[in-house]
């Protein structure tokens, strides 16, 4: 039986500039930092992949964790940063805060950008895109 979610991952090709996103702008923490070289099995088994290696950091921000990956092998293969969110894969983070307007308003003025304003259907809600073009929801609820 599942009790919860415990962690999304994200892979980039910029782990350090994912960090300071999400940390210094979004509040997440560090909770550690790891590394793998190519040839460790027990990674290539779970990931179902051969000679893997990587960077990574685990964040977290209350209970809920976010895990950034930086692939070194094999070469991961780009992705469009500004992929609509209906295509598949990864629609997007929702993150909950208590004055949208002000949150808008500091990650605009941080560089973050966004669909539009934050706009009111029920609750107030906004999308806007971390530094790869995954997209963060911001969602005051009502």
């Amino acid at each position: 039986m599942m009790k919860a979610i415990h962690h999304t991952a994200i892979s980039t090709p910029d782990l350090n500039r994912l960090i300071r996103f999400y940390c210094d702008l979004l509040g997440f923490e560090v909770e550690r930092e790891f590394s793998w070289p190519a040839g460790i099995e027990v990674s290539d088994n779970i990931l179902g992949l051969k000679d893997t290696a990587a960077k990574a950091a685990m964040l977290k921000l209350g209970d809920f964790r976010l895990e950034l990956f930086q692939f070194s092998s094999p070469e991961p293969k780009s992705s469009d940063p500004n992929r609509p969110v209906i295509d598949h894969g990864l629609t997007h983070l929702a993150f909950t805060v208590e004055d949208i307007h002000a949150e808008y308003d500091r990650l605009v003025k941080a560089g973050m950008t966004f669909h539009c304003p934050p706009q009111n259907i029920g609750s107030t809600v906004t999308y806007g895109r971390d530094p790869d073009g995954n997209v963060v929801e911001l969602m005051q609820l009502a």
